[in-house]
């Protein structure tokens, strides 16, 4: 998962536009981005964010600037307990030549001690994009930790997994329908790049038409493989 690596996967599957989303970290996105913008891969920039209800969400920002006042919040937030890399593996910010520019000492898999109120309204404070991940997995979704997405939740999206059944879950969680939807792969293997993906339909690529499409985003631009 090194960044040339993601970009030329992504190239392989003919996206035009991914998004990278650590674990509570958005350190390795812009070195991500800069080689997209290199290779024509669109990158959209963020941190797949743990809630305090242990809630997944995708947050994604437009710009240096939004960029690191998410990953000072995720800094301010973070649980600081030590990684275990013998247990969790090294989390490393690599560059291009895969050489290691920083080592990130505390687990980044935790949760943030921030609510998912305050992460949205955090989120859209910067112009982000929010959107609760993987919300058919039995584990680290709205639905499983919740029960049920709260109405007064401003979302931009929900996401399916590359997994989901979208039919069968759709018929079990009818009060979901009149949502935006999409689906990502969700990848930690490089060979899980472009799994599943979205279709979006805009005039030309940038964060605010991005944004907008993923509001318009209906179970029919879901491509599910």
């Amino acid at each position: 998962m090194s960044p040339l690596a993601i970009i030329n996967r992504a190239k392989e599957r003919s996206l035009d536009i991914i998004g990278v989303t650590d674990h509570n970290s958005t350190l390795m996105a812009p070195i991500i981005k800069e080689i997209g913008e290199r290779e024509g891969v669109y990158v959209l920039c963020g941190a797949e964010v743990t809630t305090i209800e242990e809630v997944h969400i995708l947050a994604f920002v437009d710009g240096s600037k939004a960029l690191t006042q998410l990953q000072e919040y995720l800094n301010r937030y973070l649980m600081k307990v030590p990684n275990n890399p013998d247990i969790f593996g090294y989390q490393l910010v690599v560059n291009e030549s895969e050489e290691v520019l920083y080592q990130e000492e505390n687990l980044l898999i935790g949760a943030i001690e921030q609510s998912l109120d305050e992460v949205e309204r955090f989120v859209h404070s910067l112009g982000g994009i929010f959107i609760p991940a993987h919300i058919d997995k039995a584990s680290n979704s709205l639905l499983s930790q919740l029960g049920f997405l709260p109405p007064d939740l401003s979302v931009d999206a929900l996401e399916f997994s590359a997994n989901c059944k979208v039919d069968s879950f759709i018929k079990n969680n009818a009060y979901l329908i009149g949502n935006s939807f999409i689906c990502s792969s969700d990848a930690h293997y490089i060979e899980d790049v472009g799994r599943c993906s979205t279709l979006l339909e805009m005039n030309s690529i940038s964060f605010e038409s991005i944004k907008e499409a993923v509001k318009r985003s209906g179970l029919e631009n879901l491509i599910l493989t």
